[in-house]
């Protein structure tokens, strides 16, 4: 099983496949890192040599921000939005949608389960 970047390919998958599950690396890179190393892409991830394997990981380490370098990006770009008080940085505050979507409705991922309201009642 090869490791690279931190994670374990999956067994008996074709390599680009395969490359998708490193974050940050998405099926138009994974063939771009492939045709850079001069790996063919229908390649099982079990077929690979170790030449291969290391080929794919320098590139990797090269030329693209994965795994953990490229979460702390994403989280510091975060930090920073919220930082500076700007419409999105207040949005990730309360945990609601940033990119403009309902909200009245929808957006149950973010707000998270449906809190009843507990009110309405009439008074005898």
């Amino acid at each position: 099983m090869a490791r690279i970047a931190g994670v374990d390919l999956p067994r008996n998958k074709r390599i680009d496949i395969a490359l998708t599950y490193i974050y940050g690396v998405g099926p138009t890179s994974a063939l771009e890192i492939l045709s850079k190393v001069n790996v063919d892409w229908q390649k099982s991830s079990d077929d690979l040599t170790n030449e291969e394997v290391n080929a794919i990981r320098n590139e990797l380490e090269q030329s693209y921000k994965v795994e953990g370098d490229l979460r702390r990006e994403v989280i510091t770009n975060i930090k920073r939005l919220m930082d500076i008080g700007c419409y999105r940085g207040l949005r990730h505050r309360r945990g609601l949608p940033c990119h403009g979507q309902r909200t009245h409705t929808n957006a149950r991922t973010r707000k998270g389960p449906r809190r009843s309201v507990v009110g309405g009642k009439k008074k005898k």
